[in-house]
């Protein structure tokens, strides 16, 4: 969600917090802001409601120069999109602070501040941060030890970024529940939300632990833990090359990721499967002996990972033979759940710093799972160092808010931890080598779904000028359905909803009519003549059909009935194949109504708070 970026170096660094900012700017945000501590002790501070550019325009108009500062992209949550609200929060003309996440004792910590006199600028509950802090830095003590005590008497979540304006050396980092990462440099140093922040100056990273406070100098980085022990952090490469954050020659980020498909996919397989079967170690350390011990598996999930969820229980249900229960985990850490015997907990995170996912995971490890597996797209994240085992996508830097590869390649772990699960209990060897070499086929497959690009995009015409869309399937491609529709409310802003398509009679239909674009997803299975059917109660209706269906499918275009005819595929693969035109549709859609796609209005690419 919000973006957080702060320099301490021998060379001025306004220019390298604001390309930070934009670097991060994929992450969604309302607001901006950036300080420096000027070579004369004095704090220089801009803020702007809106995009990156805005806030450079202002810097321009202003120039700032100094070698300590911090900026921020803000994602209101306490406090309206407004300059006033925008980061970083200041007291007194001394104090300085940059947060991500939510104090959730702001108010009780407001008031009592309130009462002592301090005056409040903001609607946000990160001013009561620097109030706190600079009432230890007035009771005496240095930086590091005033946000100590100050951090003591928060409740909730932040990333914190803090200098003060009579030290010029010392920039301190704070991180507790949000993800916060140091850039290691020579004589400076930096911090950041995100690794993309921070590739033009440096490849080399810290990764904060949870409960770390860290002081940084131009020639040094001292780390304490939750305890107040000081500890070494280990210092990671990233492989990650600037351009991997970049559009190239497409028109959007999305776009982009979408044509990255074949290869992202390629890249998950790559070293997962040797010869005809998975391999059960690609998971880590153990988890031959935890597939082989597991007796169901529970799969907890946010948005689109949650989608992805959906349709691995058909696969560990079907193909593995094992009980699998999905959950949404900003409900799951809130009720009272039986832990079953033997049970393998599955998290799915793109970021893999999704608050809600993590804190399931963290009650879970409480709770006697067997063991916890991560699948997520960053080796750095929090839910990754958490997990017992991990299987990493490797989709690489997704920067469209709306997810497309990272999602195909969910799915595509989850097939393969489908496959180990099934060998570890039933599945004999020669049904699983058959699948294996289905699933190798699959980069090839993706790439003649994309030669369908120009005509879902004179497709999308149609969709411009309605109100709303109701997306169908069965088994499972209901999901897939469900994120047919998520794609298309968050980029086109087009209300959209799903259904299983057996459930039209017990209401949907009530809302069809000529305005009403019903979308289908249709492969050649077993439910096609079940799903023909209810299309049929469609078209009684008045209803305009849209069919993506397989080249096989008998079904033929008439008035009101589109047939968009997909390459042949595998019921295995289904369930991704069918993605891709969905994403398209998406896509092309959002571009002929002219919104933001890659940054879709109200939404975060990572959302890092409840």
């Amino acid at each position: 969600m919000c973006g957080i970026v702060g320099a301490i170096a021998q060379r001025p660094v306004s220019a390298i917090l604001l390309e930070g900012l934009r670097r991060l700017e994929y992450r969604g945000y309302d607001s901006a802001g950036i300080a420096i501590l000027d070579p004369a002790g004095a704090l220089n501070r801009a803020r702007t409601l809106g995009k990156v550019a805005r806030l450079a325009e202002a810097v321009a108009e202003t120039p700032m120069a100094g070698t300590l500062g911090i900026a921020h992209t803000r994602w209101a949550t306490h406090g309206e999109p407004a300059a006033r609200n925008a980061h970083p929060h200041v007291c007194r003309d001394r104090c300085l602070v940059v947060h991500n996440g939510i104090i959730e004792n702001h108010e009780v910590l407001r008031r009592d501040q309130l009462a002592a006199g301090h005056r409040f600028t903001s609607e946000t509950d990160t001013e009561v941060i620097v109030h706190a802090i600079y009432d230890e830095l007035a009771a005496g003590g240095d930086l590091i030890d005033a946000v100590r005590r100050a951090t003591a008497t928060l409740r909730g979540a932040y990333a914190l970024g803090v200098i003060d304006a009579k030290d010029p050396d010392h920039l301190v980092a704070a991180r507790q529940g949000s993800p916060l990462v140091i850039g290691v440099g020579f004589g400076e140093h930096f911090i950041a939300s995100d690794v993309f922040a921070l590739l033009p100056v440096t490849h080399r990273f810290i990764f904060l632990e949870e409960g770390d406070l860290a002081e940084l100098t131009r020639d040094e980085v001292r780390i304490w833990d939750r305890d107040g022990q000081r500890v070494t952090r280990p210092v990671t490469t990233s492989t990650i090359s600037i351009d991997a954050a970049e559009r190239g020659d497409y028109r959007h980020f999305m776009l982009k990721e979408i044509f990255e498909q074949p290869r992202a996919v390629a890249d998950t397989l790559e070293g997962r499967i040797a010869g005809a079967h998975v391999v059960p170690e690609s998971f880590g350390y153990g988890a031959p002996e935890v597939f082989q011990r597991a007796r169901s598996v529970v799969l907890v999930a946010c948005g689109t990972s949650y989608h992805a969820a959906l349709v691995a229980r058909y696969w560990i249900e079907s193909i593995a033979g094992l009980p699998c229960t999905v959950e949404v985990a900003s409900e799951y850490r809130y009720r009272k759940h039986v832990v079953p015997t033997d049970a393998l907990f599955v998290t799915l995170s793109q970021s893999g710093e999704t608050a809600d996912t993590l804190a399931a995971l963290r009650l879970a490890k409480e709770s006697g799972f067997a063991a916890t597996l991560a699948i997520c797209n960053v080796p750095e994240s929090s839910l990754v160092r958490e997990s017992d085992l991990v299987l990493l996508t490797h989709a690489g830097p997704e920067i469209g808010v709306a997810s497309t590869k990272a999602f195909t390649t969910q799915l595509v772990a989850l097939l393969l931890l489908t496959l180990a699960l099934g060998r570890a209990q039933s599945l004999d060897e020669a049904t699983e080598a058959a699948m294996v070499t289905i699933l190798r086929t699959l980069p090839t497959k993706i790439e003649a779904v994309l030669e369908l690009d120009a005509r879902i995009a004179a497709l999308a015409e149609t969709f411009v000028d309605k109100q709303h869309t109701l997306f169908l399937g069965r088994g499972e491609q209901y999901p897939i359905a469900m994120e047919g529709a998520l794609k298309l409310k968050e980029i086109s802003y087009i209300h959209a909803e799903a259904y299983p398509a057996g459930e039209l009679k017990h209401g949907p239909l009530a809302l069809i009519d000529d305005q009403m674009p019903v979308v289908a997803v249709a492969p050649n299975n077993s439910l096609l003549e079940k799903l023909k059917s209810n299309l049929e109660e469609v078209r009684a209706r008045g209803g305009q059909l849209y069919v993506f269906a397989d080249r096989d499918v008998p079904m033929s275009e008439e008035d009101g009935v589109t047939v968009i005819r997909l390459p042949e595929t595998d019921d295995l693969l289904d369930p991704i194949i069918f993605t891709i035109p969905m994403q398209l549709l998406a896509y092309h859609v959002a571009v002929l109504k002219g919104t933001d796609v890659d940054q879709p209005r109200n939404l975060a690419k990572s959302v890092t708070v409840e």
